[in-house]
C-alpha cells in the first residue's frame, strides 16, 4: 500500500501553536463507523457519547525535559534529545551536530552534569552515559527543556500544558496528546456516570514524529517504545469487556499498547517494548473506540486511525475538518471514533 494514499492538504495556519485556555473546550469531531456519519461537538460533550460500563483507557506517561544544550570538549555547542533510558545512567539519544560528536566525545551541561558518547548506532542515534553529582531527575528538571514537536514554533509559557492532568510515570519524549483535552473535573464527571477509567503506560519516543520514508508502507520499520500494564488495570479492562462495555482508548499510544499485549482479546499485564505497526488490514482485538487528535499526512498515526475507521472515511473526515477550520496536531482539536 502506497503512503501517498494517506496524504491530505493542510493549510499551515490550521496547525495549532498554543493550547486553549480550557483543555475541554476544544472541538470534538465524532465519527460513527456503523452510520458512516460525522458530527461536530465540543470536547466536554464526550460524556454524552460514553455509556455506563464503558472503559476509558488512558496513558499516564509523563514528558521529561528531554532537550539538553551543552558544550563539547574542544569547543562548540551540542544539543541532545533523550529518547530512551537504557539503565540508570545510559540513554539512547539524538545528537546535533552529530558528525562532530564521535565515540568517547564528552559534552558538558554545567558543573553538575556531563555525558560521554559511548556508541554510535546505525541510524545515527547515540548511546550516552551521564556523569553527574546529585539526583539525576532533579538535575534534568533544572537543566533540560521540554521538546515540542517541530511544527510548533511558538514558545510554550506553561510547561504543564504539554502534560496530561493524569501524567504520572516519567519517561516520554513527547506527550500523548489525545489526553491533553481531559480535565480533572471532566474525568470526575465520567467516573460518576459509571465510566471505568483504566491506566497504562507507553513512553512516547520521538520516532512518533519521524516520517514514513518508504513508498510501500509494508516496508516501514516501526520504532519500539516501552509499555507497562499493571495486573489490576488489565483486570479492569477485561472485566469491562466481559460485561459488554466498550474499550475506548485515549490516543494511538493506548491503542498500540492494548493491541500489542493481549491474548484472544484479553489484555495481559506486561512491562515490555512494542514496535507494532497498525495499518489498514489489521484486525483489532481489544479496542472498540478511539479518542485522538488530527495527525500529520502520511504518518503512521493516520494509518492506524485508517485501519480502525477505514481510509476513505478518515480522509473524508480530515477534509471536512480542514473546511470547518479545525485546529490540527498536538495542541489542536480532537476526534472520537466509535
Amino acid at each position: 500500500m502506497d503512503k501517498s494514499l494517506f496524504n491530505y492538504e493542510l493549510p499551515a495556519e490550521l496547525i495549532a501553536q498554543k493550547p486553549l485556555n480550557d483543555r475541554a473546550s476544544s472541538r470534538l469531531m465524532v465519527l460513527q463507523r456503523s452510520k458512516n456519519q460525522i458530527s461536530h461537538n465540543i470536547f466536554s460533550d464526550i460524556t454524552g457519547f460514553l455509556n455506563k460500563g464503558d472503559c476509558l483507557v488512558i496513558n499516564n506517561t509523563k514528558v521529561i525535559p528531554a532537550r539538553l544544550i551543552g558544550s563539547r570538549e574542544g569547543g562548540g555547542k551540542a544539543e541532545l534529545l533523550l529518547l530512551k533510558r537504557l539503565d540508570r545512567n545510559r540513554w539512547e539519544c539524538i545528537v546535533h551536530p552529530g558528525k562532530k560528536l564521535k565515540a568517547e566525545a564528552v559534552v558538558s551541561f554545567g558543573p553538575k552534569l556531563k555525558c560521554r558518547i559511548e556508541k554510535i548506532l546505525n541510524d545515527g542515534n547515540r548511546i550516552i552515559e551521564f556523569i553527574y553529582s546529585g539526583i539525576f531527575e532533579e538535575i534534568l528538571d533544572e537543566l533540560g527543556e521540554t521538546p515540542l514537536p517541530p511544527y510548533i514554533s511558538e514558545k510554550l509559557e506553561d510547561k504543564s500544558r504539554y502534560q496530561t492532568v493524569y501524567a504520572k510515570n516519567s519517561g516520554s519524549a513527547a506527550a500523548p496528546t489525545a489526553g491533553l483535552h481531559f480535565t480533572e473535573e471532566l474525568l470526575a464527571v465520567l467516573s460518576d456516570k459509571g465510566i471505568i477509567i483504566a491506566n497504562l503506560t507507553l513512553h512516547v519516543g520521538l520516532g512518533t514524529f519521524r516520517p514514513v520514508k518508504v513508498e510501500d508502507i509494508n516496508n516501514h520499520k516501526m520504532h519500539s517504545e516501552y509499555c507497562e500494564i499493571e495486573a489490576h488495570e488489565a483486570e479492569k479492562i477485561n472485566e469491562a469487556k466481559a460485561n459488554g462495555g466498550r474499550i475506548i482508548a485515549v490516543g494511538t499510544t493506548s491503542v498500540r499498547t492494548l493491541e500489542s499485549f493481549n491474548k484472544g482479546g484479553k489484555v495481559c499485564p506486561v512491562n515490555a517494548e512494542t514496535d507494532i505497526f497498525i495499518h489498514p488490514g489489521y484486525k483489532f482485538q481489544v479496542v472498540d473506540g478511539i479518542i485522538t487528535n488530527f495527525h500529520l499526512p502520511e504518518s503512521t498515526l493516520i494509518m492506524l486511525i485508517s485501519a480502525f475507521a477505514g481510509r476513505e472515511f478518515v480522509l473524508s473526515a480530515y477534509n471536512t475538518a480542514v473546511l470547518e477550520r479545525y485546529r490540527f496536531f498536538s495542541f489542536g482539536d480532537a476526534m472520537l471514533i466509535i
